[in-house]
């Protein structure tokens, strides 16, 4: 609320020369040892065939192709090494699929290319929160914000990065600004309800979840929030109990504490969702999902 080819090989160089209208040829010399030429390369067609590549990844990416789609971008890389965009891309397809270091090299090559980009800022402040260096990823997320000040979903995630900062008052800021800027930003009221119950206030962090249903009432997490809470609360437990029911059966993925804590429930909210999940009625719900 997140394969590869490091370097061409001697064919696919070899291919790629010849496409580029280069051969090989020989000439000797006094060991009598053949030793290979090759005419300049013609950096302006590189270039080309890197962005094409590019395009193609980004094409894949969109239907979720993000293999395929890394090996295309690392490729177009090699022959763009100096396009930020690619970089960039590349970036960003590592971190689709898990690999948040290598995701935080391509940006800061790409960064230190042309630092005046907001999306290659927003993109490395989420690689660095995915290694758990949130101060890094603040920093990142507020340069990139000194250029787009207007973006949500910035301001989102540097509400998360003050958020496990426990810089909380600031997260509750960046939320609010989110909102601001996109008055329907479920997951940022949200959360202002997951800084709230971990500052020890229920009622206004129940306040907040309720506010997130009025925006999307079909989402499992603030219902399932607000039930921990009332049942740690000793507020009306049966009731919370069905509440927690209703939102892991809409989806199963809440009854994992690990999910839950990805998802930015801090310690006093999942030791609420903990007990709740010891009750023998979810023990039973638990055990049909």
């Amino acid at each position: 609320m997140n394969q590869l080819i490091s370097r061409l090989t001697r064919p696919a160089l070899a291919t790629l020369l010849a496409l580029l209208g280069c051969g090989w040829t020989a000439r000797a010399v006094n060991a009598q040892a053949l030793l290979p030429y090759t005419l300049p390369l013609d950096e302006d067609r590189l270039t080309a065939t890197g962005l094409s590549l590019a395009q193609e990844a980004a094409q894949l990416a969109q239907f979720q192709q993000y293999d395929e789609a890394l090996a295309r971008i690392q490729l177009a890389a090699q022959l763009a090494p100096r396009d930020p965009q690619i970089l960039a891309l590349m970036g960003s397809l590592h971190l689709q699929v898990g690999n948040s270091a290598a995701a935080v090299t391509a940006l800061e090559t790409a960064k230190s290319i042309n630092s005046s980009d907001a999306t290659i800022w927003f993109t490395l402040g989420s690689a660095y929160f995915s290694e758990s260096k949130y101060l890094q990823a603040a920093n990142a997320l507020e340069k990139g914000l000194g250029l787009e000040p207007g973006n949500a979903g910035a301001h989102f995630d540097l509400g998360n990065a003050y958020y496990k900062l426990n810089r909380y008052e600031k997260a509750i800021d960046q939320y609010e600004s989110a909102i601001g800027f996109n008055e329907a930003f479920w997951p940022a009221v949200n959360n202002i309800g997951l800084v709230l119950y971990e500052m020890g206030q229920l009622e206004p962090a129940i306040e907040q979840w309720e506010r997130s249903l009025n925006l999307s009432e079909e989402e499992p997490e603030p219902t399932l929030a607000i039930a921990a809470a009332q049942y740690a609360a000793n507020i009306n437990r049966p009731a919370a109990i069905s509440a927690a029911t209703a939102a892991l059966e809409r989806d199963s993925r809440y009854s994992d504490l690990e999910f839950l804590e990805d998802n930015l429930w801090g310690s006093r909210l999942l030791k609420a969702a903990e007990t709740m999940f010891g009750t023998p009625r979810l023990q039973e719900v638990l055990s049909g999902l």
